[in-house]
Formats: structure tokens, sequence, C-alpha cells
């Protein structure tokens, strides 16, 4: 779907990525290769070492949102912003496509979609008002 707008939920075990119009919606649905372990560790792993970042889920999470020319990027950890700077580092190309990057827990598909819609319609009126035409 050739959209203006899309939405990526993600976590480190899954992303959803939204496209989508006034009408309706489509999604693709993505997983980490990774195997992830729930730990009580504050490090991230049970070793007390950070897990390094799944460089590969995020680049399918780009190729994704490619289609799309502004995206919204949302979640509930740090994930979201680990998308956000594989982008700046890998694609530096697609950065301005990031319009926001906002903490989601774990919402369902349509609340996404309805956050998204909003979140854009406020974001299109802002940068509208600051276009010298």
């Amino acid at each position: 779907m050739q959209t203006q707008h899309a939405v990526a939920w993600l976590d480190h075990c899954e992303a959803k990525v939204f496209f989508f119009d006034r009408e309706g919606f489509e999604s693709v649905e993505l997983s980490a290769t990774l195997t992830h372990h729930q730990t009580h560790n504050k490090a991230g792993t049970v070793d007390g070492k950070r897990a390094p970042e799944n460089q590969a889920f995020y680049r399918n999470i780009v190729l994704a949102l490619q289609s799309a020319k502004e995206w919204l990027i949302l979640g509930p950890g740090s994930a979201k912003d680990e998308l956000a700077k594989h982008v700046r580092a890998h694609f530096p190309q697609l950065e301005n496509r990031i319009i926001g990057v906002k903490t989601a827990d774990h919402p369902t598909e349509a609340q996404i979609v309805k956050y998204a819609r909003l979140f854009f319609r406020a974001a299109d009126r802002m940068l509208s008002g600051m276009r010298l035409d």
C-alpha cells in the first residue's frame, strides 16, 4: 500500500507496521530472529551484559516502512529509540521520514492506527502552518 503515513510499533521481539489512509489500513508483522529470554537483571541478560541490538530486525522494519513518506515509531521500551538510531546510522537518507518517536505500551492494532491518525493529523496541521508557500 503506497501511503503518506506509516506507524511502526515494536519491542525487542516483534514489530507491527501499519500503512493507513482515511478509509482503512494494512499491516505487516515482523519478528526478531534472535531468541529473547525474559530476565530480571537490570543490564538485560542473565550474565549482566547488555544484549546486542538486532540490526537485521531493525533493517527489516526500515525496509517494510520505505513505501511511506512519513513514519511514527511507537513502543514500550528502548527498541523504538534503537530503531531511530539505526535509521540515522544506516539509512541517513530516510532519517527525515521519522516524524515522531513515542512511548506506547501494548495497544491493540485499532488503538495503534487511531493514535497514529490523530498524531499525523496534528503534525500535518503544525507543519502546514510552517510552510512558506
